[in-house]
């Protein structure tokens, strides 16, 4: 199984927002690599969560994808702030993956803390400029950040 971090801002959709509906569709992405991550994300992959723009960002939890990418029809509704005039039904431009909720982090694993964890030199994550909303966790990054055990104590499912 596959790791990837997502992120959003938390006065959009929340770890919370998540936990309440139990699964939600990421929908919305309007980047080519970051949807193009979305059709590489195989079932039962995990998702570390992020909140971003908020005064601390960081991963506060844990989902799943339960289903793989699939066409996004907000790019279809003309209402939407996501509609794309060029993307139609028989040749969407756009997806989405459906998460499952599995757990919220009793403390986040902030941006600032990682930026300070020896072995995360390369995460793109903590590189300057990056604004990727989906993005592959390779596993030497998802070792340092699992030696950091104290940031992975949960809250039941």
């Amino acid at each position: 199984m596959a790791v990837w971090l997502m992120k959003s801002e938390p006065d959009e959709f929340s770890i919370d927002d998540l936990k309440r509906l139990g699964k939600a569709n990421w929908d919305g992405v309007r980047n080519y690599q970051a949807r193009n991550f979305m059709r590489d994300m195989s079932l039962g992959d995990q998702i570390l969560f992020y909140h971003s723009s908020c005064k601390v960002p960081g991963i506060v939890g844990t989902s799943r994808v339960s289903k793989t990418a699939h066409p996004d029809p907000s790019c279809w509704d003309e209402s939407s702030p996501y509609y794309d005039a060029k993307s139609t039904e028989s040749s969407p431009r756009w997806d989405q993956v459906e998460l499952t909720y599995e757990s919220k982090f009793t403390f986040p694993i902030t941006l600032s803390a990682m930026k300070n964890m020896a072995g995360l030199e390369g995460f793109s994550l903590i590189q300057k400029g990056s604004r990727l909303s989906v993005m592959p966790v390779a596993q030497n990054y998802l070792d340092v950040l699992g030696e950091n055990s104290s940031h992975f104590k949960q809250t039941p499912a």
